[in-house]
């Protein structure tokens, strides 16, 4: 079986890019822990569409439910780990490298600041509303995994076989480091 690959990292640091770049060169599927959170989010008659969903009103309203009810985060935790597990997977996950054991960890590292560079050329939005989405997002997550798990994302980065600033760094040298990390690994 081959092992599952998971990419964390804060908010806009480009972690679905890089996750699907290697999905695609390494001919694995590629998994968002993201879209299945959305997936409950539109069960609870919130409009998801849009790859940046997480950085509308709509994103913000239902990351502030999250903070009331665990049982989001829960259910999709259970259900990433089932899949990781089945191997043979590229995974973007907050949560799931401090969840499971086994398979290939990578956190992409890097400023808000730059985060919030990637958002203004993505979403299309001021330099100062996308550092302020991405402060909160990364804070709000943050608190909400602290008193589900118990972990603190974004500081505890023991879990992780390699941490790759991306400060500086174009997509191709990201994802140039991840392939070379993920073949030392294997």
């Amino acid at each position: 079986m081959q092992k599952s690959v998971i990419i964390s990292g804060p908010p806009a640091i480009g972690k679905t890019t890089i996750a699907k770049g290697l999905a695609s060169e390494l001919d694995l599927k590629y998994l968002s822990g993201g879209d299945v959170l959305k997936e409950l989010a539109k069960e609870e008659g919130f409009q998801t569409e849009g790859v940046d969903w997480w950085d509308t009103k709509q994103g913000m309203k239902f990351l502030n439910q999250r903070k009331t009810n665990p049982e989001f985060d829960k259910k999709v935790d259970i259900k990433l780990k089932e899949l990781f597990y089945k191997g043979g997977l590229i995974i973007t996950s907050y949560t799931l490298p401090w969840l499971v054991q086994d398979g290939i960890k990578i956190w992409l590292a890097g400023s808000c600041e730059n985060s919030a560079k990637r958002m203004t050329t993505r979403d299309k939005l001021s330099y100062n509303d996308a550092l302020e989405i991405v402060k909160k997002r990364f804070e709000e997550n943050k608190k909400i995994y602290k008193m589900l798990y118990g972990f603190d994302f974004g500081e505890d980065l023991s879990v992780f076989d390699k941490v790759i600033n991306t400060d500086g760094l174009g997509i191709d040298q990201v994802l140039s480091q991840v392939k070379s990390a993920i073949k030392d690994l294997l």
